[in-house]
């Protein structure tokens, strides 16, 4: 099975440590990002610089035509995916969900829930056997805060991420039997940019001493959770959700 993957939201944070992670395991990956090419460049010309093979393709995941035409301008570079990593994702400022707007609420789960909705349907018609793929992987981000609620910050985040493990186990086990297997990496506290997109750029430092660990993890630390459930080492792991959240 040729293992090309399309990582979405790839141009930083998780999604680009990801991409790294896996182009240095024999992947292809496919960078996407929605608007900031030239990150999504750096992470090509990394993966390039270490003799791996990569790609950016350009795509908001909340819009359909546009996940469409990706993923054929995959299937024509390269053929089709064998791997999905559904990372694209936004939060918002931290308000009570008495704060909030209806735009916000569609936002979010247009990018967070709708987005990875798209994106799995176009891999599992490539990717099961039922539509005469060879078999593939999906990895969906979840997050802590669909076990947390996260209350008084993001509802609308956690209700997001609570509806992506619900997808995870009803799609593993409607493709179980199709050579496709999928699972959810449930981050807690890490550290990269989307904390500053939702106007707390400390909230890392200052929320880790909740963390039995006493720290808030780094991307590396979950693309390499997302990685090893890509992988055939983890072949026989379908449906799970896998909390990387130094025990919160």
């Amino acid at each position: 099975m040729a293992k090309i993957v399309l990582v979405t939201g790839a141009s930083r944070g998780i999604g680009a440590a990801t991409a790294r992670l896996a182009a240095q395991q024999g992947w292809s990956v496919a960078v996407n990002y929605s608007s900031n090419a030239q990150a999504a460049d750096q992470v090509v010309q990394a993966i390039r610089s270490g003799g791996g093979q990569a790609m950016a393709v350009q795509a908001d995941v909340a819009q359909e035509d546009q996940v469409l035409r990706m993923f054929e301008l995959i299937d024509r570079q390269w053929g089709p995916v064998s791997g999905l990593v559904n990372n694209a994702g936004v939060v918002d400022v931290a308000a009570r969900i008495d704060q909030m707007t209806v735009a916000r609420w569609r936002r979010m789960f247009e990018i967070n829930v709708i987005g990875s909705l798209i994106c799995a349907r176009e891999a599992v018609l490539r990717m099961s056997t039922r539509h005469g793929g060879t078999g593939g992987s999906i990895v969906n981000l979840s997050s802590a805060a669909a076990r947390l609620g996260s209350p008084a910050q993001y509802v609308d985040y956690a209700a997001a991420k609570a509806a992506i493990d619900a997808m995870t186990i009803g799609l593993a086990k409607e493709v179980g039997g199709e050579g496709v297997r999928v699972n959810a990496v449930r981050p807690g506290l890490i550290e990269t940019e989307i904390h500053a997109s939702g106007g707390l750029p400390d909230r890392v430092r200052d929320l880790a001493h909740l963390v039995p660990m006493q720290r808030g993890g780094h991307a590396l630390e979950v693309a390499q959770a997302i990685v090893w459930l890509l992988s055939d080492a983890a072949s026989y792991t379908t449906m799970a959700l896998l909390d990387v959240s130094g025990g919160r």
